[in-house]
């Protein structure tokens, strides 16, 4: 079995998410070479920042295609906090920027709340609403940990795969056929979240 593949396009601390990997046993290599993306079995794609430094970078560096290849492929994908806000649309973050439009759908602010901090930081609870295979096991409530201002609203709700309250629900996990995808860090949420890592890589 080739090793997992987490693609570097200089937006997120990959090194977090493959020592997540290690940790329960699966061989995970960081690269941002447009080929070895296009020879993996199975793709991570991490990302922390702004949704339009993130679609131009992975553009610039030949990404963009060999991941739209892979997720047509049928190939296991692990979007992760904006790798899974990339597979959208349209973002709405500080302007307008088309992503890479794998599925319809925007990414757009929380809405201003009294008492309400944004960016959603810290840890809150799952809702299941499709049972995904990186799913299968959890804990009635589980919790995961959140870093982000920006969320998901897929224009099919049939993608949603989790809801979280913040302080109405939001789409926080989605899964489609290969593809799984989350706005929370399994890589921070400790056991539930490596045990989402696991079984992605066990994924078939």
């Amino acid at each position: 079995m080739k090793p997992i593949l987490i693609v570097d396009y200089g937006m997120a601390n990959l090194r977090s998410v493959q020592k997540a990997f290690e940790k329960v046993g699966h061989e995970a290599v960081i690269s941002g070479d447009p080929n070895r993306v296009a020879e993996a079995e199975k793709v991570v794609l991490p990302g922390v920042g702004a949704f339009r430094d993130a679609i131009a970078r992975l553009h610039e560096a030949g990404l963009a295609a060999p991941l739209f290849e892979h997720l047509h492929a049928g190939k296991p994908f692990f979007g992760i906090c904006l790798g899974l806000q990339l597979l959208f649309t349209t973002s709405y973050e500080d302007g307008e920027y088309r992503g890479l439009d794998y599925f319809p759908g925007e990414v757009v602010r929380f809405a201003h709340v009294p008492g309400l901090k944004v960016p959603h930081m810290g840890w809150n609870q799952l809702r299941v609403r499709k049972a995904a295979p990186p799913l299968e096991g959890l804990p009635p409530e589980a919790s995961v940990y959140f870093v982000h201002s920006y969320y998901v609203v897929p224009r099919d709700p049939g993608l949603t795969a989790t809801e979280t309250d913040y302080p109405t629900p939001f789409t926080s996990a989605i899964w489609q056929d290969n593809v799984f995808a989350t706005q929370f860090h399994p890589e921070k949420s400790q056991c539930v979240g490596l045990e989402m890592l696991r079984r992605f890589a066990e994924w078939k």
